[in-house]
C-alpha cells in the first residue's frame, strides 16, 4: 500500500560539501582531475542541493591539474545552475587558490593565507658531486632538447632561457584566469602576481576573497538552521583501507608536509 505524498513536508535544504585537501597532483595523495572527478559529479548531481561549498586547504601543485579540477567544478555549476562558495582553511596559494577561483565567492579565516599567484620550478645540480666520486655522466639523445635541465650536467644558459620562457607562459595563463574570475573585485595593487601571499583581511582587501566567514554558520545564515551540510571526499582504494598502501601513503604524506612546510604549516 502507497501512502499518499504529504504536499505540506518540505525537506531541508543540502548543501554538498566538497573537501579540497592537500597539495595537487603530487604523489598518491595528491589532489588530481581523475581522483576528485567522482566526488565532484556526485556533489553537483546528487539530491537538489541549494549550493556546493569547497572545504579548501591546499598549498598548490600541478597547474594543470588545478585547471582540470575548477573547470569541472565551474562546468557543473554552470550547468545545474548551482551556485559554488569556497572556503578557505589555513592556506590556498597558488594551485590552491586557482581552486579557490572556482567559486561564485571566497571565504576565509583571519589567519587564512591566500594568494602565491606565480609560477615556480625547482631541482638541483649535482655535477660537482659526481666529478669528486669519479662518477662520470654518459647521456646519449636524438634530439638537442632532451637532455634539457639534466641535474648531472653543467647548466646551460640557453636551457634557464627556455624554462623561463615556460613559466612567463603559465604565469600568463595563471593571470588571465584569476583575472577573468575575480574582475573588478581585484585590488590595482602591482605586486597582486608577484606569488605573494595576503592573510586573512588583507586578503579581503586586495580582492582574493569576499570576506571573513566559516562554513557551518555562513550556510545557516543563508538556508536557515535546519539546512543539511553532505559532505563528499575523495574514495580510498582497497589496498589504501586494508593499509596495504603504507609506502606510497608515507611517501605522499612527506611531500605534503614539505608543500605546506613553504608557507610555515
Amino acid at each position: 500500500m502507497r501512502l499518499p505524498a504529504l504536499p505540506f513536508w518540505n525537506a531541508p535544504p543540502t548543501v554538498s560539501v566538497l573537501r579540497l585537501q592537500g597539495a595537487i597532483g603530487i604523489g598518491a595523495r595528491g589532489l588530481s582531475d581523475a581522483g576528485t572527478r567522482d566526488m565532484i559529479e556526485r556533489a553537483f548531481l546528487k539530491g537538489k542541493p541549494k549550493a556546493v561549498a569547497l572545504e579548501i586547504n591546499s598549498p598548490g601543485g600541478s597547474p594543470v591539474q588545478s585547471a582540470l579540477i575548477a573547470a569541472r567544478i565551474r562546468r557543473l555549476s554552470e550547468e545545474k545552475g548551482i551556485p559554488v562558495i569556497a572556503f578557505v582553511e589555513d592556506v590556498a596559494a597558488s594551485g590552491g587558490y586557482w581552486l579557490a577561483t572556482a567559486a561564485d565567492e571566497i571565504y576565509a579565516d583571519r589567519g587564512s593565507m591566500l594568494g602565491s599567484i606565480g609560477v615556480i620550478s625547482a631541482g638541483f645540480g649535482a655535477t660537482e658531486l659526481l666529478e669528486k666520486a669519479g662518477i662520470e655522466r654518459r647521456v646519449h639523445t636524438a634530439g638537442n632538447s632532451k637532455s634539457l635541465l639534466d641535474p648531472f650536467r653543467p647548466e646551460k644558459p640557453e636551457d634557464v632561457a627556455r624554462l623561463e620562457r615556460w613559466l612567463e607562459q603559465l604565469h600568463g595563463y595563471f593571470i588571465d584566469h584569476v583575472t577573468s574570475r575575480r574582475g573588478a573585485k581585484l585590488a590595482d595593487n602591482p605586486d597582486l602576481f608577484t606569488g605573494d601571499v595576503w592573510i586573512g583581511e588583507r586578503a579581503v582587501e586586495q580582492g582574493l576573497a569576499d570576506g571573513i566567514g566559516h562554513l557551518v554558520p555562513m550556510m545557516k545564515q543563508r538556508f536557515g538552521d535546519k539546512v543539511r551540510l553532505r559532505r563528499y571526499g575523495p574514495k580510498r582504494s582497497l589496498m589504501q583501507r586494508f593499509g596495504m598502501a603504507m609506502g606510497a601513503e608515507a611517501l605522499g604524506a612527506v611531500e605534503d608536509r614539505a608543500a605546506f612546510a613553504r608557507f610555515g604549516l
